[in-house]
């Protein structure tokens, strides 16, 4: 089997691409997906002044706005009709999967497999309307609080502005679904993926047209390029590393014969948290500027003034309250998704251990004791793909922000898809061998 996988993987090209139909219209109908999000991104709201609004975006990208107009791909900053994009339904696919470790009938629920699955979904969907309803009343009511940016402020505006930004986010919610479906790779990765790049050409060029100009050294220009690379790459490296605990199964005997017990293994990744921390840790930290910014107009209490100075991009106690959460929310966030104990307790139903380790309690401890230093690497590695930029962005005064929760989301969602597109290829590989077998075992 291992040599006819080789092989498979050895004659993929591009001849096998073209011949791969079905994976060809998967990412056909993906791409033409995410054009639609993409036109989605400059349908403005109704009854917004854009020149005014532009004004007041400008001072207040600094805080929690400026993170969600990345991932929206400038949807926020233009107040487009996705501009909340589709972080409501993250948020209430995250504040699901904490209550499943906390509430019973939840826990019970993702125990019954696809059924369960499928109402854990179904409450996710409801999450994301209510969640999805409250940013958008929110969001209507900090407009008409600014200056001439609602044209006609009033009840209508609000319910205008919380139904339509409402159904962007279910609209959204529903075309990642399909891509899921009908296209390659993940499809609400790949919406925030689309959004994150969509503003990457245009920061790269005005970084160039410096440079050009002569504002920003060459040598910095040099230096970003090369430690995004080195960034790239170890991101990839952390992301696939993992480690494996060697699962033994008993011998068993079928009849008079006895056969010999099989080996597998248990992968534990190095970062199983995933983006999770960064983006939970960024946005607590930029919680405090985005409230002064909204009060700036009816004067901001001196206390919060002076926490948005201390807490400011490149200052020591952003660094370090940025490290702290994310390791923080790394443990935290692996302990809710990865339970030793139910682990331990699957193996043994079926017979499986760890050489040397008593199946059980102590097979949990050493599944948690492993587990726990590796989430230490890899809480580590994210402190330093994350910190990285904001070093850089502080020590050169490079004139966009690129961070390392964005990194991350790209190279991830980047090589999910990659290999989805190889498994498709692979299996297209595999149908053909077998029709050739097939024809030849006719022609006898």
């Amino acid at each position: 089997m291992a040599s006819a996988a080789e092989q498979l993987a050895a004659n993929l090209n591009f001849g096998a691409f073209a011949k791969a139909e079905a994976l060809k219209k998967r990412i056909w109908f993906t791409l033409g997906a995410l054009l639609v999000y993409r036109l989605g991104t400059y349908i403005p709201l109704p009854g917004i002044n854009p020149e005014a609004l532009a004004s007041a975006f400008n001072n207040q990208q600094s805080g929690i706005l400026g993170l969600f107009n990345m991932f929206s791909g400038g949807a926020v900053g233009r107040m487009a009709i996705f501009a909340l994009g589709i972080m409501p339904y993250i948020s209430a696919s995250i504040i699901i999967q904490l209550m499943t470790s906390i509430v019973p009938s939840l826990e019970a629920l993702k125990k019954e497999g696809e059924a369960g699955r499928k109402i854990i979904n179904q409450y996710t969907r409801y999450g994301t309307v209510f969640l999805a309803i409250v940013q958008a009343y929110g969001i209507a009511v900090g407009l008409e609080g600014g200056t001439n940016i609602v044209i006609d402020p009033g009840m209508f505006f609000r319910i205008a502005t919380v139904i339509t930004l409402t159904g962007g986010t279910m609209f959204l919610m529903w075309l990642g679904e399909q891509i899921t479906s009908r296209g390659i790779g993940n499809g609400i990765s790949l919406i925030i993926f689309a959004g994150i790049v969509a503003n990457l050409p245009h920061a790269l060029i005005g970084m160039l047209e410096l440079g050009r100009q002569g504002a920003l050294a060459t040598w910095v220009i040099l230096l970003v390029a090369v430690v995004a690379v080195v960034a790239i790459a170890f991101i990839v490296f952390m992301e696939r590393a993992q480690r494996r605990l060697i699962i033994q199964y008993p011998k068993r005997q079928v009849g008079n014969r006895m056969f010999q017990g099989e080996s597998s293994h248990l992968p534990l990744k190095l970062n199983t948290s995933g983006v999770i921390p960064p983006i939970f840790a960024s946005s607590l930290l930029l919680l405090p500027a985005t409230i002064a910014n909204f009060t700036a107009s009816s004067g901001a209490p001196s206390w919060l003034t002076s926490t948005v100075a201390l807490l400011g991009h490149g200052t020591v106690l952003y660094m370090l309250l940025y490290a702290a959460m994310i390791m923080f929310f790394a443990f935290f966030y692996t302990a809710i998704v990865f339970n030793p104990t139910d682990t331990a307790d699957n193996l043994k139903k079926h017979g499986g251990f760890i050489p040397g380790i008593r199946p059980g309690q102590r097979t949990a401890e050493y599944i948690d004791y492993v587990l726990t230093r590796i989430t230490l690497l890899g809480a580590i590695y994210l402190v330093v793909v994350c910190l990285l930029p904001e070093f850089l962005i502080s020590a050169t005064h490079v004139p966009f922000y690129f961070g390392g929760t964005s990194l991350l989301i790209v190279v991830n969602v980047t090589m999910d898809t990659v290999s989805q597109i190889q498994g498709h290829l692979l299996a297209h590989q595999y149908e053909g061998l077998v029709k050739k077998s097939k024809l030849r075992g006719k022609r006898r």
